[in-house]
């Protein structure tokens, strides 16, 4: 029924969003709801479906389609180059090559990429029969399935109706829409405070399947900010997760702040690309000069931070190094920090799959 009442729970499920978001939407007046007499709150699934306009149905799709942010690109070594530099500059995916169809079609059997995307150009049939069996399969319903073609025409190759042609000169303009949130609405109520990615509800969904947050110490995670404050010649180093209204640190070194509100983070910029975002000297910069934590004490100068992924290519938050003077990493310690962001995207790895075996 239209007017069945829900639970927070049963409204986050409904949206595919965590609880912790669904709350915020609620205290933000996004959604309404009420009391009942024992203090928990109530919501009408009809305001739920009202978010979305195709109705829950469209909710559990969406819940689907954001479950992973993974790019598969199936393209010969030859092409691979093209297909990086594309790609490189959409922040919110994270692209997996392949150069046989085989093995992609392994791969994607493994794990349902939000999007699959086939060099039609360079495979030809196989690469068309790729998408044809994907087309057919129910398990990669919520997955985009885009045909990369020379010049973007269709000519006489025959692809599934579901596939989008495009060319490679075009294919950043039609990847981010099939790849963005469509539950806007659970966003909203941040947008302006800070920058958000392009498919930040599910961003937030995969921070809370992590299970990180609000956990103790794990020496995994503190030797690469003990490495990183070493080796980087920082007297901070973070691992920071980005909840919808906090940065809570993992691990720290040289701090004593467990948070800070979400809209203080440096790392809401670093989310934003995949590359490490450096900032010489915080207070010269239009976006960080007012901010708390450099106006006041610990009067912060200088930030560089790498991001941290989840195994379905989520940005859960980053390796970071702060210093309380202007300064400027040289490139060798560029890469000291994405590979030390590596190693903690190895060890989110881990303890995933050891949480699913435990």
């Amino acid at each position: 029924m239209a007017d069945d009442v829900l639970t927070t729970t049963e409204a986050a499920k409904l949206l595919g969003i965590s609880v912790r978001t669904a709350q915020l939407m609620i205290e933000g007046g996004k959604l309404p709801s009420w009391k009942t007499p024992g203090g928990h709150r109530r919501v009408l699934r009809s305001d739920v479906d009202a978010i979305l306009p195709g109705g829950s149905a469209a909710a559990v799709a969406v819940a689907a389609h954001v479950s992973s942010a993974t790019v598969l690109v199936v393209t010969d070594d030859a092409g691979r180059s093209g297909f990086e530099a594309v790609l490189r500059r959409i922040a919110h995916i994270s692209p997996v090559f392949h150069a046989d169809t085989w093995a992609a079609a392994a791969a994607v059997g493994g794990r349902v990429p939000a999007a699959v995307v086939v060099d039609v150009s360079a495979f030809q049939e196989a690469g068309v029969g790729l998408l044809q069996a994907l087309a057919e399969s129910d398990q990669f319903k919520a997955a985009a399935l885009v045909a990369v073609l020379a010049g973007g025409r269709r000519g006489t190759v025959k692809l599934p109706a579901r596939a989008v042609k495009t060319s490679l000169d075009a294919l950043g303009g039609v990847l981010i829409p099939l790849t963005e949130d469509k539950v806007q609405a659970a966003v909203d109520f941040i947008d302006g405070e800070f920058p958000v990615l392009p498919n930040e509800a599910g961003r937030l969904q995969a921070l809370e399947r992590s299970g990180l947050v609000d956990t103790p110490p794990e020496p995994a995670f503190d030797r690469v900010t003990r490495l990183a404050a070493s080796e980087l010649k920082a007297p901070v180093a973070l691992m920071t997760l980005l909840t919808a209204d906090r940065q809570w640190f993992k691990a720290r070194e040289g701090l004593d702040l467990a948070q800070t509100p979400r809209s203080w983070a440096f790392c809401n910029h670093t989310l934003l690309q995949r590359d490490v975002f450096e900032v010489k000297n915080l207070s010269k910069d239009d976006r960080f000069a007012a901010n708390p934590a450099v106006t006041d004490a610990p009067n912060f100068r200088f930030y560089a931070g790498a991001p941290v992924y989840d195994p379905d290519g989520f940005a859960l938050g980053s390796i970071c190094v702060i210093d309380y003077r202007p300064r400027q990493l040289d490139p060798a310690q560029r890469r000291t920090l994405q590979e030390l962001a590596a190693i903690a995207s190895d060890a989110v790895l881990l303890r995933q799959m050891r949480r699913r075996v435990n």
